[in-house]
């Protein structure tokens, strides 16, 4: 079961896009890609020309980085003679970038489960849960060590090895919309990618933004959350189970595959927002982490947020009905109530 409203996992609360004043008014576009409805909101500087240019940029980038697209840049690795192909300099830096988060999370965050995520039928929308036997010999082509940077802009991949980019590419692309913005001078802003926000300049009453982190609980509820995040610069990325799953014989699987076993991940959280300040390239790390430490699980992803690995806070949600949120936000996150969490900030 797919459900498109829940993909908006942190949403933008629509009171805080109303203009004031003598502030120019908040132009907005929608584009879906990349499987998502994309919501893009900025006034000031040169407005038109920076939403005409995102949006330009997020069907390039769907394009280009889809799997599931033949004439993609990933789609071309993948079915590469031999698995090498030179896959020009964005794609290769990116790949670049996705193994160094494999090698940071010890694996918890890994681009070349693309062959299991298919015979779970996650890809294709053809939900089933695959053999024992099946998995065990995906498993064996799973791991960055399968994956090759070569001279220039060359990859390879070994045999039976494949690449799905899907848990970073949504970050990469927040990024490059940022950068659009800040190259035309917007001053205020707001991206949701699915799941993936970017906000900057405050609002324009002069406040910080409010990002409703959506509550795993109740994903079909628009205005149901765990708590309201204010920022006025940053990204914030969720991942959760709820997002993308189905049922069957009574057991519920998800979509966010564990690299260690192949299986949906029994990490015991039900959700995760990893938040970070608006330096460039935040938008990619948010969104691989988010899903290293949705794997990880509360005690290993606490412990990775407390080594400083990489600057960043997060919200935890765990299917006992906590609410975990690092110390960092504490002054910028209240909880809902009403809810139901038991609420705790954790340091």
């Amino acid at each position: 079961m797919r459900r498109f409203g829940a993909l908006l996992a942190a949403l933008l609360l629509a009171g805080g896009l109303t203009a004031c004043g003598g502030e120019a008014e908040m132009q907005s576009a929608q584009v879906f890609a990349m499987d998502t409805v994309m919501i893009l909101t900025a006034s000031g500087g040169e407005t038109e020309a920076a939403l005409k240019a995102a949006e330009d940029e997020l069907y390039r980038l769907d394009r280009e980085l889809s799997r599931t697209r033949e004439s993609s840049a990933v789609s071309r690795l993948n079915s590469a003679p031999e698995g090498a192909a030179e896959v020009g300099e964005e794609l290769r830096d990116l790949i670049a970038r996705a193994l160094d988060f494999s090698d940071a999370t010890g694996g918890a965050f890994d681009i070349t489960l693309a062959p299991v995520s298919s015979a779970w039928g996650f890809t294709e929308d053809a939900y089933r849960v695959p053999a024992r036997e099946e998995l065990e010999e995906l498993m064996a082509h799973v791991g960055a060590e399968h994956v090759h940077l070569g001279d220039g802009t060359a990859v390879s991949l070994d045999p039976g090895t494949q690449i799905d980019l899907g848990a970073i590419a949504k970050g990469y692309a927040s990024d490059v919309v940022a950068a659009i913005c800040r190259e035309n001078g917007v001053a205020h802003s707001t991206v949701s990618l699915g799941g993936n926000v970017w906000v900057c300049g405050g609002n324009p009453e002069g406040k910080p933004w409010q990002i409703g982190i959506q509550d795993p609980a109740r994903p079909e509820e628009a205005d149901a959350y765990v708590g309201i995040l204010r920022m006025s610069d940053g990204f914030a990325v969720t991942s959760g189970g709820y997002q993308r799953y189905f049922e069957e014989d009574g057991k519920l699987y998800h979509h966010i595959i564990d690299p260690a076993t192949g299986y949906p991940a029994e990490s015991g959280l039900t959700s995760v927002t990893v938040v970070s300040e608006g330096t460039e390239g935040s938008g990619t790390m948010c969104d691989a982490l988010s899903t290293a430490l949705f794997v990880m699980g509360e005690e290993r992803a606490l412990d990775f947020w407390r080594s400083g690995t990489f600057d960043f806070e997060a919200i935890l949600v765990t299917e006992d009905g906590r609410l975990l949120v690092t110390a960092g936000l504490e002054d910028s996150f209240t909880p809902d109530e009403t809810a139901g969490y038991a609420y705790e900030v954790v340091s």
